[in-house]
């Protein structure tokens, strides 16, 4: 018996049926992909993120490590006794150096820190500054009464990195205010760190040439002038010339002055180094940490006392870095 073709009205229904079928398989496989693709991303990600708070963590820990070994130094220093200078071991910067060669001593510690850390990317440097190689702000206003020896030592400053004098007497008022009785709604809030000095009306220029030979102390305090640069040393001895300064930086290389007036008997010429206002010890320093591990650099700044041999840390500013250098 003879089979005859089916019509095209016949076909019809199971050519659209398997044209749905292809289009629901190519759907579902687009939907599996996008969903793959989804989770993928989303389990990359929270890798990523893990990997970052870990080195963050991680660079925070050993940060905390550097300052403690800073404050050791400053104690064992402070033991002494005696002046303040920068041939000591706290005035020698930390350059770069690979983590592990600080765990070289115990070859069982530095595996096992490699192996769950990886030190093997992580470098570390910094260095301790002494603030009291800078004037102190904080000897400007005092009760809201200006120290005017203080304040012509700031304006001699000024003068010689060629910043505005209006900014000078805007910084001075601004300082009064920040030190009124609390409860003065216009007053603006008592800056910590030079770098806090853009609150008080100072300009970005004004801030970047002031902020290396200033600081902001929570007390009185002299000026070293063992580690003072010869800005400083100009702008702290009336009358002193660059000579005379250049001539105290010269003497002190060799030997450190153990008094103010080994400094004044070699300056001679009738200068008057006031007690009060020049010394050759100090009490607050300013400890720089930077740590590169892989992609993260981190940096922190941190400012000490030591009061005998008791170092205490009163502030610490923590943020990234760029690999070229610290501030």
């Amino acid at each position: 018996m003879t089979r005859l073709p089916c019509s095209p009205q016949a076909q019809t229904p199971a050519l659209r049926q398997r044209g749905a079928a292809l289009l629901a398989a190519m759907l579902t496989v687009t939907l599996v992909a996008t969903f793959a693709a989804t989770a993928l991303w989303q389990q990359w990600r929270a890798i990523e993120v893990e990997a970052a708070e870990r080195a963050r963590i991680q660079s925070a820990w050993i940060l905390v490590g550097a300052l403690d070994w800073s404050r050791l130094i400053l104690i064992e220093d402070g033991r002494a006794g005696g002046a303040d200078h920068l041939a000591e071991p706290w005035a020698v910067p930390l350059q770069e150096a690979r983590l592990s060669t600080f765990l070289a001593a115990d070859r069982n510690v530095s595996q096992a820190e490699d192996a769950s850390t990886n030190t093997q990317d992580a470098f570390l440097s910094g260095q301790i500054i002494d603030l009291q190689s800078r004037l102190n702000l904080a000897n400007l206003v005092s009760a809201g009464t200006v120290d005017e020896k203080a304040l012509a030592r700031l304006a001699r400053l000024f003068n010689q990195l060629g910043l505005p004098t209006q900014e000078l007497t805007a910084l001075v008022q601004a300082l009064r205010e920040a030190q009124e009785p609390e409860g003065s709604t216009n007053a603006p809030l008592m800056p910590q760190t030079p770098g806090q000095l853009a609150w008080l009306g100072l300009s970005p220029r004004t801030l970047a040439l002031l902020a290396p030979h200033v600081a902001l102390l929570p007390e009185r305090k002299p000026v070293n002038i063992n580690t003072a640069g010869v800005e400083v040393l100009l702008a702290s001895i009336d009358g002193l010339d660059m000579a005379g300064a250049n001539k105290i930086v010269a003497v002190r290389q060799m030997q450190h002055f153990k008094s103010v007036d080994e400094a004044s008997a070699l300056l001679g010429q009738g200068l008057e180094l006031a007690g009060s206002d020049l010394g050759v010890a100090s009490t607050f320093f300013e400890v720089h940490g930077r740590l590169r591990l892989g992609d993260v650099t981190v940096q922190e700044r941190s400012m000490v006392r030591r009061q005998g041999l008791e170092v205490t840390t009163l502030w610490r500013e923590r943020g990234s870095a760029t690999i070229q250098g610290m501030p």
